[in-house]
């Protein structure tokens, strides 16, 4: 290599740099120091092209030398560079003329890749020049940041507390440690799950990959739950919504964050509500039956409305009525079918003390052998097929007022001893159901037949009539008070001629002789169809009378015989006859039970009975 005497090797070793000498006229380096010939892969022979060097941009390179030939110093990082090896190169080409040389440059080749290592170098120093004190104050900004963390987690009224990817918590602040009892060293980095989650209200047992909680944190589920049981530290439960949201670090999954509330008050309060909105539905339903069995008792008090009658029968009736209605005594009437046992009932009940209650009139005969028992007694919703919902029987309708057993004879035996039972301890507990009602009323029953004969025969329990029989009654025939007729007669001829918006017609002597004269095996009941059969029939102004299907009787006492069959068709030609007559109304104003003198549920249970089909009356 040939030296340049203004360039001495010295020089070029002293650069920091790679930097050589280079002949453009020639195109050969003429003197290089050692960390050029490094950088281009050069061994220590004698001088070199430079032009292989140039991996690409040549025309920049020579713009780089006439530039540098009028400027006199110039860079550029545009012209790529390479090695003997053909590897690339990044540097910085760097150029300035030698003495008055016209073709002597310096080019010196500073490696960027080595100035940026120098970079990071220079600025890891700077950080460690930094010293303690920055580390320090850093400490203390994150530590600052960190307690106002924990003070804003601590100020929240919700619970709240992290798990981490395995389950295990990570923080609780302190609203969740006050709900909880549990402290912060004993849930960090625990399974909180079989710790406060574990089992359900019923106490059945909750796998953790069950929990909500669990998916956030395994599955990214974000999930809102509104109804589920904590525990504390002293195995009590508590009531609490959350939400469970799944956390990210670095858009990995690393945990959940669980926000609670206490709503045990809450809840409780609902159940208050749904209880209380329970028992104003139940005493509503109860208000409703209890209308349903008071409409029944005013349809059948409108018949009669008082006492009618002046012999000493009646009388004797009325005063007995009065010694027996201010006392809490059972009151057992008997009698035959349309003897105003009922008027009697609620003229007992009216002259009590529990006149202000209600009077709840309970026809035996009337409801079906299979009903009969969730009638008296009532229901809980479920306790057999079809118990739709909860029901209250007469027994509890009747608490405070008054119970009128009509027909008592037809009372399943079975029954009886069950409704004795309630009678005498003063509660009654509904089918299906383990939690006795007290309850508290006065019993007046009624019966057609003898229940002392049917004691003794074993259809009636002794004990019950024992029970009844405290104060018995006896309503007679009115065959056996004929004397009472006239008036009776006039009082339902007004009646029926208001109902029909009618004139009275005039009852004549001949017609009274005829009344008179009949034996009346339906009683007063029977009187009151045949005088509104009159009032519709008459024309002229006097009342015809028409005993329909009843047999004149020749003496007093003197009762035609009719087979079992003979009545049973009569009887159901007579309803036939009713319904016709109304046109199938059977309930109601000049319905065909007001009609015949009976209950609604009475005539409904004898159509369905006698299989009275509608084509039979249209």
């Amino acid at each position: 290599m040939t030296h340049d005497p203004l360039m001495p090797d010295s020089l070029l070793e002293a650069i920091p740099h790679a930097a050589l000498v280079l002949d453009t006229a020639q195109d050969q380096v003429v003197a290089a120091n050692q960390l050029a010939k490094r950088l281009l892969a050069q061994d220590d022979a004698e001088g070199f092209r430079f032009a292989p060097h140039i991996a690409g941009n040549f025309g920049g390179f020579l713009v780089f030398l006439d530039e540098l030939a009028h400027r006199g110093r110039v860079w550029r990082r545009d012209i790529p560079l390479q090695d003997k090896n053909r590897h690339p190169l990044s540097c910085e080409l760097r150029g300035t003329p030698i003495g008055h040389a016209q073709t002597l440059v310096m080019l010196t080749l500073i490696d960027l890749n080595e100035l940026s290592r120098h970079d990071q170098i220079a600025e890891a120093g700077d950080v460690q020049r930094l010293g303690l004190l920055e580390w320090q104050r850093a400490q203390a900004f994150f530590s600052e940041l960190e307690r106002q963390n924990q003070l804003i987690l601590n100020a929240a009224g919700e619970g709240i507390y992290g798990v981490n990817a395995d389950g295990k918590t990570t923080f609780v602040n302190r609203a969740a440690r006050e709900m909880l009892g549990w402290s912060a060293e004993d849930l960090l980095g625990r399974d909180i799950h079989s710790m406060i989650h574990h089992h359900h209200l019923n106490g059945e047992h909750y796998p953790a990959h069950d929990c909500p909680i669990y998916q956030s944190f395994r599955y990214e589920q974000v999930n809102r739950i509104e109804d589920e049981v904590f525990w504390r530290k002293d195995g009590k439960p508590i009531r609490v919504e959350y939400v469970s949201t799944p956390i990210y670090d670095q858009n990995v999954l690393a945990g959940a964050v669980v926000i609670f509330r206490d709503i045990t008050e809450r809840k409780e309060n609902e159940s208050k509500l749904h209880s209380a909105m329970e028992e104003v539905q139940a005493l509503r339903e109860r208000l409703e039956q209890e209308n349903a069995y008071l409409q029944e008792t005013i349809a059948s008090e409108r018949a009669h409305h008082d006492i009618i009658g002046r012999s000493p029968a009646v009388l004797q009736l009325l005063s007995k009525i009065d010694l027996v209605a201010g006392t809490d005594a059972s009151v057992l009437i008997l009698g035959e079918a349309g003897t105003g046992k009922a008027l009697v009932a609620s003229a007992i009940h009216k002259g009590s003390a529990r006149r202000r209650r209600s009077l709840i009139h309970f026809k035996c005969s009337a409801v079906t052998s299979d009903a009969i028992e969730a009638e008296l007694f009532g229901q809980i919703r479920g306790a057999f097929p079809g118990a739709l919902r909860d029901k209250p029987g007469v027994l509890e309708l009747a608490h405070n007022g008054t119970l009128f057993l009509d027909d008592v004879d037809e009372l399943p035996l079975n029954l009886q001893g069950r409704l004795l039972h309630a009678l005498q301890e003063h509660s009654v507990t509904r089918l299906g159901d383990t939690r006795a009602r007290d309850i508290d009323l006065r019993v007046i029953a009624a019966s057609r037949r003898n229940l002392e004969v049917l004691a003794r025969k074993g259809a009636f329990r002794e004990e019950l009539l024992m029970f009844l029989n405290v104060f018995p009654i006896n309503c007679l025939p009115l065959r056996d008070r004929r004397e009472d007729l006239p008036a009776l007669a006039a009082h339902f001829l007004t009646l029926s001629c208001q109902r029909l918006n009618i004139r009275p017609p005039i009852i004549s002597k001949l017609s009274m002789e005829k009344l008179i004269a009949y034996d009346w095996p339906g009683n007063v009941r029977e009187l009151q169809n045949v005088i509104d059969r009159g009032s519709i029939i008459s024309t002229g102004g006097k009342l015809q009378i028409d005993l329909g299907l009843t047999t004149p009787q020749s003496s007093a006492g003197d009762v035609a015989v009719l087979s079992e069959a003979d009545m049973a068709a009569a009887q159901r030609n007579n309803l036939v006859a009713a319904l016709r007559r109304t046109n199938g109304k059977v309930a109601g104003d000049d319905g065909a039970a007001q009609l015949l003198g009976i209950q609604p549920t009475t005539l409904y249970s004898r159509i369905k009975k006698l299989r009275i089909a509608a084509e039979e009356w249209h």
